[in-house]
Protein backbone atom coordinates (compact mmCIF):
# COMPACT_ATOMS: atom_id res chain seq x y z
CA UNK A 1 0.00 0.00 0.00
CA UNK A 2 1.33 3.63 -0.99
CA UNK A 3 1.67 6.53 1.37
CA UNK A 4 -0.95 8.11 -0.65
CA UNK A 5 -3.01 4.97 0.23
CA UNK A 6 -2.38 4.89 3.69
CA UNK A 7 -2.55 8.22 4.33
CA UNK A 8 -6.14 8.26 2.40
CA UNK A 9 -7.22 5.06 4.96
CA UNK A 10 -6.27 7.18 7.69
CA UNK A 11 -8.96 10.26 6.82
CA UNK A 12 -10.95 8.04 6.18
CA UNK A 13 -10.89 6.01 9.56
CA UNK A 14 -10.39 9.67 11.06
CA UNK A 15 -13.71 11.03 10.04
CA UNK A 16 -15.52 7.48 10.69
CA UNK A 17 -14.23 7.98 14.24
CA UNK A 18 -15.94 10.93 14.53
CA UNK A 19 -19.26 9.40 14.18
CA UNK A 20 -19.43 8.01 17.44
CA UNK A 21 -19.04 11.57 18.83
CA UNK A 22 -21.66 12.87 17.10
CA UNK A 23 -24.13 10.32 17.84
CA UNK A 24 -23.53 11.71 21.45
CA UNK A 25 -24.14 15.15 21.04
CA UNK A 26 -26.72 14.88 18.31
CA UNK A 27 -28.95 13.08 21.19
CA UNK A 28 -32.09 14.69 21.42
CA UNK A 29 -31.22 17.48 19.22
CA UNK A 30 -33.51 17.93 16.27
CA UNK A 31 -32.10 16.99 12.65
CA UNK A 32 -30.51 19.53 10.33
CA UNK A 33 -33.59 22.03 8.82
CA UNK A 34 -31.95 21.65 5.11
CA UNK A 35 -31.61 17.99 5.92
CA UNK A 36 -35.04 17.18 7.00
CA UNK A 37 -36.55 18.84 4.24
CA UNK A 38 -34.41 16.68 1.73
CA UNK A 39 -36.35 13.13 0.79
CA UNK A 40 -34.41 10.43 2.17
CA UNK A 41 -32.27 7.25 -0.14
CA UNK A 42 -31.28 4.05 -0.02
CA UNK A 43 -27.49 5.02 0.22
CA UNK A 44 -27.60 8.05 1.71
CA UNK A 45 -29.64 7.93 5.18
CA UNK A 46 -31.00 11.30 7.29
CA UNK A 47 -28.60 10.64 10.09
CA UNK A 48 -25.63 10.38 7.31
CA UNK A 49 -26.42 13.02 5.95
CA UNK A 50 -27.01 14.90 9.41
CA UNK A 51 -23.61 13.84 10.38
CA UNK A 52 -21.75 15.21 7.69
CA UNK A 53 -23.49 18.68 7.90
CA UNK A 54 -22.07 18.65 11.89
CA UNK A 55 -19.06 17.64 10.86
CA UNK A 56 -18.59 20.36 8.49
CA UNK A 57 -20.39 22.55 10.60
CA UNK A 58 -17.07 24.67 12.00
CA UNK A 59 -15.70 25.34 8.60
CA UNK A 60 -19.08 26.92 7.25
CA UNK A 61 -19.26 29.28 10.59
CA UNK A 62 -15.66 30.08 9.53
CA UNK A 63 -16.83 31.03 5.90
CA UNK A 64 -19.78 32.83 7.14
CA UNK A 65 -17.12 34.54 9.74
CA UNK A 66 -14.62 35.57 7.11
CA UNK A 67 -17.34 36.85 4.45
CA UNK A 68 -16.57 34.42 1.39
CA UNK A 69 -18.78 35.04 -1.20
CA UNK A 70 -21.01 31.41 -2.03
CA UNK A 71 -20.20 32.14 -5.44
CA UNK A 72 -16.45 31.54 -4.73
CA UNK A 73 -17.60 27.75 -3.65
CA UNK A 74 -19.74 27.71 -6.91
CA UNK A 75 -16.22 28.19 -8.75
CA UNK A 76 -14.59 26.00 -6.89
CA UNK A 77 -16.59 23.21 -7.21
CA UNK A 78 -16.42 23.59 -11.19
CA UNK A 79 -12.43 23.66 -10.77
CA UNK A 80 -12.31 20.90 -8.70
CA UNK A 81 -14.81 18.94 -11.31
CA UNK A 82 -11.62 19.75 -13.74
CA UNK A 83 -9.22 18.42 -11.62
CA UNK A 84 -10.42 15.50 -10.44
CA UNK A 85 -11.17 14.90 -15.04
CA UNK A 86 -7.20 15.76 -15.71
CA UNK A 87 -6.34 13.04 -12.55
CA UNK A 88 -9.04 10.36 -13.83
CA UNK A 89 -7.46 10.57 -17.01
CA UNK A 90 -3.70 10.63 -15.72
CA UNK A 91 -5.09 7.20 -13.99
CA UNK A 92 -4.50 9.05 -10.45
CA UNK A 93 -7.70 7.28 -9.54
CA UNK A 94 -7.29 8.10 -5.74
CA UNK A 95 -6.76 11.80 -6.11
CA UNK A 96 -9.54 11.88 -8.69
CA UNK A 97 -11.48 10.23 -5.49
CA UNK A 98 -10.42 13.09 -3.15
CA UNK A 99 -11.35 15.83 -5.61
CA UNK A 100 -14.72 15.03 -6.21
CA UNK A 101 -15.05 15.06 -2.50
CA UNK A 102 -14.43 18.16 -2.27
CA UNK A 103 -15.87 19.18 -5.20
CA UNK A 104 -19.03 18.33 -3.16
CA UNK A 105 -17.89 19.42 -0.27
CA UNK A 106 -18.14 22.90 -2.22
CA UNK A 107 -21.74 22.73 -3.45
CA UNK A 108 -22.59 22.36 0.27
CA UNK A 109 -20.62 25.47 1.25
CA UNK A 110 -22.29 27.54 -1.45
CA UNK A 111 -25.88 27.10 -0.48
CA UNK A 112 -25.21 27.03 3.06
CA UNK A 113 -23.09 30.13 3.71
CA UNK A 114 -25.53 31.67 0.81
CA UNK A 115 -28.55 30.71 3.47
CA UNK A 116 -26.57 32.24 6.77
CA UNK A 117 -25.73 35.56 5.09
CA UNK A 118 -29.10 36.23 3.40
CA UNK A 119 -27.70 35.78 -0.05
CA UNK A 120 -29.94 33.84 -1.48
CA UNK A 121 -30.51 34.52 -5.15
CA UNK A 122 -31.82 33.14 -8.52
CA UNK A 123 -28.67 33.84 -10.21
CA UNK A 124 -27.03 32.17 -7.33
CA UNK A 125 -29.19 28.98 -7.52
CA UNK A 126 -28.60 29.05 -11.30
CA UNK A 127 -24.85 29.47 -11.10
CA UNK A 128 -25.09 26.84 -8.65
CA UNK A 129 -27.11 23.82 -10.61
CA UNK A 130 -25.18 24.85 -13.75
CA UNK A 131 -21.72 24.68 -12.43
CA UNK A 132 -22.48 21.29 -10.68
CA UNK A 133 -23.31 20.05 -14.31
CA UNK A 134 -19.94 21.26 -15.36
CA UNK A 135 -18.05 20.03 -12.86
CA UNK A 136 -19.69 16.27 -13.74
CA UNK A 137 -19.09 16.39 -17.01
CA UNK A 138 -15.26 17.17 -16.82
CA UNK A 139 -14.98 14.54 -14.13
CA UNK A 140 -16.93 12.05 -16.27
CA UNK A 141 -14.96 12.78 -19.35
CA UNK A 142 -11.83 12.29 -17.56
CA UNK A 143 -13.03 8.71 -16.73
CA UNK A 144 -13.60 7.85 -19.95
CA UNK A 145 -10.20 9.09 -21.24
CA UNK A 146 -8.72 6.32 -18.31
CA UNK A 147 -10.96 3.88 -20.15
CA UNK A 148 -10.09 4.93 -23.51
CA UNK A 149 -9.17 1.40 -24.33
CA UNK A 150 -12.07 -0.77 -23.15
CA UNK A 151 -14.92 0.42 -25.08
CA UNK A 152 -17.84 -1.00 -22.67
CA UNK A 153 -16.07 0.87 -19.67
CA UNK A 154 -16.31 3.85 -21.60
CA UNK A 155 -20.03 2.91 -22.48
CA UNK A 156 -20.74 2.73 -19.17
CA UNK A 157 -19.07 6.23 -18.28
CA UNK A 158 -21.15 7.91 -20.92
CA UNK A 159 -24.38 6.26 -19.79
CA UNK A 160 -23.80 7.30 -16.08
CA UNK A 161 -22.73 10.93 -17.49
CA UNK A 162 -25.77 11.13 -19.85
CA UNK A 163 -28.25 9.34 -16.59
CA UNK A 164 -26.26 12.22 -14.02
CA UNK A 165 -27.36 15.10 -16.41
CA UNK A 166 -30.98 13.55 -16.80
CA UNK A 167 -31.63 13.06 -13.00
CA UNK A 168 -30.89 16.90 -12.86
CA UNK A 169 -32.97 17.83 -16.08
CA UNK A 170 -35.72 16.07 -15.21
CA UNK A 171 -35.90 17.78 -11.86
CA UNK A 172 -35.83 20.91 -13.51
CA UNK A 173 -38.24 20.29 -16.54
CA UNK A 174 -40.47 19.38 -13.84
CA UNK A 175 -40.41 22.72 -11.57
CA UNK A 176 -40.47 24.78 -14.42
CA UNK A 177 -44.02 22.72 -14.83
CA UNK A 178 -44.89 23.47 -11.32
CA UNK A 179 -44.26 19.85 -10.23
CA UNK A 180 -41.70 19.48 -7.70
CA UNK A 181 -39.63 15.91 -7.78
CA UNK A 182 -36.73 15.39 -5.95
CA UNK A 183 -36.57 11.46 -5.17
CA UNK A 184 -34.70 8.49 -6.46
CA UNK A 185 -31.91 6.40 -5.45
CA UNK A 186 -29.08 8.38 -7.40
CA UNK A 187 -29.35 11.74 -6.76
CA UNK A 188 -26.04 13.82 -6.98
CA UNK A 189 -24.89 13.27 -3.03
CA UNK A 190 -25.18 9.31 -4.07
CA UNK A 191 -23.35 9.81 -7.04
CA UNK A 192 -20.12 12.01 -5.80
CA UNK A 193 -19.60 9.27 -2.66
CA UNK A 194 -19.65 6.49 -4.81
CA UNK A 195 -17.70 7.44 -7.29
CA UNK A 196 -15.33 9.04 -4.56
CA UNK A 197 -15.13 6.05 -2.16
CA UNK A 198 -14.46 3.46 -5.65
CA UNK A 199 -11.62 5.64 -6.67
CA UNK A 200 -9.96 6.35 -2.91
CA UNK A 201 -10.29 2.37 -1.70
CA UNK A 202 -9.78 0.85 -6.02
CA UNK A 203 -6.32 0.00 -6.04
CA UNK A 204 -6.31 -1.55 -2.31
CA UNK A 205 -9.77 -3.69 -3.29
CA UNK A 206 -8.45 -4.65 -6.73
CA UNK A 207 -5.20 -5.63 -5.58
CA UNK A 208 -6.79 -7.61 -3.03
CA UNK A 209 -9.10 -9.33 -5.18
CA UNK A 210 -6.62 -10.35 -7.81
CA UNK A 211 -7.93 -7.57 -10.72
CA UNK A 212 -6.81 -4.74 -12.51
CA UNK A 213 -6.88 -1.56 -11.12
CA UNK A 214 -9.83 0.33 -12.14
CA UNK A 215 -12.27 -2.73 -11.43
CA UNK A 216 -13.54 -1.12 -7.95
CA UNK A 217 -14.42 2.15 -10.05
CA UNK A 218 -15.80 0.93 -12.89
CA UNK A 219 -18.49 -1.38 -10.98
CA UNK A 220 -18.92 1.81 -8.97
CA UNK A 221 -19.40 3.81 -12.32
CA UNK A 222 -21.69 1.42 -13.84
CA UNK A 223 -23.98 1.63 -10.78
CA UNK A 224 -24.31 5.11 -11.10
CA UNK A 225 -25.14 4.50 -14.81
CA UNK A 226 -27.98 2.21 -14.03
CA UNK A 227 -29.26 4.12 -10.70
CA UNK A 228 -29.00 7.33 -12.19
CA UNK A 229 -30.80 6.12 -15.40
CA UNK A 230 -33.85 4.56 -13.18
CA UNK A 231 -33.87 7.40 -11.30
CA UNK A 232 -34.41 9.85 -14.15
CA UNK A 233 -37.01 7.63 -15.72
CA UNK A 234 -38.66 7.12 -12.06
CA UNK A 235 -38.87 10.77 -12.10
CA UNK A 236 -39.91 11.33 -15.67
CA UNK A 237 -42.37 8.71 -14.59
CA UNK A 238 -44.17 10.50 -11.30
CA UNK A 239 -44.34 14.32 -13.03
CA UNK A 240 -45.64 12.73 -16.33
CA UNK A 241 -48.73 11.44 -13.90
CA UNK A 242 -48.79 15.03 -11.64
CA UNK A 243 -49.21 16.59 -14.37
CA UNK A 244 -51.93 14.68 -15.86
CA UNK A 245 -53.70 14.44 -12.57
CA UNK A 246 -53.30 18.58 -12.88
CA UNK A 247 -54.41 18.85 -16.31
CA UNK A 248 -57.63 16.24 -15.52
CA UNK A 249 -58.79 18.58 -12.70
CA UNK A 250 -58.07 15.94 -9.96
CA UNK A 251 -56.92 17.02 -7.02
Amino acid sequence: MSRAELASLLVVAVALLTMPVFALVARGRPVDVEVARRPRTVLLGTWVRDWLMWLIGPLVRASVAARVPPVAFNVLGALLGMAAGAAYAAGALALGGWLVLLGGAADIFDGRVARARGLVSRAGAFLDSTLDRFAETFTFAGLALYHRDAPWRVLATALALGGSLLVSYTRARGEGLGIECRGGVMQRAERLVLLAVASVLDHTVSALAGWPDGSLLVAAVALIAAGSLGTALWRTAAIVRALEREDSGER
